[in-house]
């Protein structure tokens, strides 16, 4: 019979593992290497890392406490080799300062919602199962329920628009407070009803389930993903030692722009036009490792249907940041 411990463990199966592990191996080529694991969800990437590269150590953050105490039984038999801290990995520089004492080799997020969060209905990540309308990744702070009881008609549309880039959001925002007035809207299948309610019949019949929209725009202001991810993307960078490598695997359009974009102006020559030599403030500190945007192969996409909207990219550090505390 399936352990609890072994049913988590098969709930998570790591996106693009072994190219994820291939842009680190050359910041491992170190006596003692280190990395930050900073989305440790349920631990399938660092328990690959582990078995891969036999003198790592890995810190591992996560804001969620059962993902941290089921990734802590899974990872386990690597003993002191692993090590966990609850906190939002927008703090990785502070924690590789007080747990490792200095710059790290490498630097992991897997962003967005954690296998065990969607697969755990009563979380209320998902519109296909009937749940509270919940959707914290840790277990403090406002629910979406609260955001729809007191947001007004114009914050929703504003979080439905920037976070969902769901065009129909005014509609949405508008039935949401009418309704609210009546009942509060508490139960994720209420929210789904409500939003193929105020979608027109036309605009639902592609693009898949009417509600994804809507229920990502809440998960990313429930959680503060996108401030969180633009303070965590420096902080990754300011983490790590000269030679070291930061892999950012993203899976939708807000999170990859934010991704691209630093490291797009970590990898620029900032000097400005005209001056007979280039300005060491302002040379590159990054340099781009993937061309782009690496996506799954069919093979992935088919095997594990998570990985289908992936878009893995990569820097290495080549010198540091301006500003940044030796």
């Amino acid at each position: 019979m399936e352990t609890p411990r072994a049913a988590h463990n098969a709930l998570h199966k790591p996106v693009l593992v072994d190219a994820v592990l291939d842009l680190l191996a050359p910041a491992f080529e170190v006596p003692t290497p280190t990395l930050i694991d900073c989305t440790l969800g349920m631990g399938g990437h660092t328990e690959a890392a582990l078995r891969r590269f036999p003198r790592l150590h890995v810190v591992g953050i996560d804001r969620d406490p059962e993902a941290l105490r089921l990734a802590g039984e899974r990872l386990a038999p690597f003993g002191d080799r692993f090590t966990s801290v609850n906190t939002t990995y927008d703090d990785v520089a502070e924690v590789a300062q007080r747990v490792v004492g200095g710059p790290v080799d490498g630097v992991l997020m897997d962003l967005g919602v954690s296998s065990l969060q969607l697969d755990e209905a009563e979380r209320g990540f998902s519109y296909a199962h009937d749940a509270p309308l919940d959707m914290r990744m840790g277990d403090t702070g406002p629910t979406a329920a609260d955001i729809l009881a007191t947001a007004s008609e114009a914050e929703l549309t504003h979080i439905l628009r920037r976070y969902g880039e769901e065009k129909f959001a005014p509609r949405i925002a508008r039935l949401v407070v009418q309704r609210r007035a009546v009942a509060p809207l508490a139960r994720t299948s209420e929210l789904a009803a409500l939003v193929k309610e105020a979608i027109p019949a036309a605009a639902r019949r592609t693009g898949g389930n009417p509600a994804k929209r809507t229920f990502q725009a809440l998960r990313i202001a429930v959680n503060n993903e996108l401030a969180v991810l633009e303070k965590a993307v420096p902080a990754a960078i300011d983490a790590l030692r000269v030679g070291g490598r930061v892999v950012v695997e993203a899976y939708q359009s807000l999170e990859d722009r934010i991704v691209k974009q630093a490291f797009a102006y970590g990898a620029e020559d900032r000097t400005p036009p005209g001056l007979p030599v280039p300005l060491p403030e302002a040379a590159p500190y990054l340099k781009l490792l993937t061309h782009g945007a690496q996506r799954a192969d069919g093979e992935e996409r088919e095997s594990n249907p998570r990985s289908a909207s992936v878009r893995l990219r990569a820097a290495q550090k080549l010198a540091p940041v301006p500003g940044e505390l030796k």
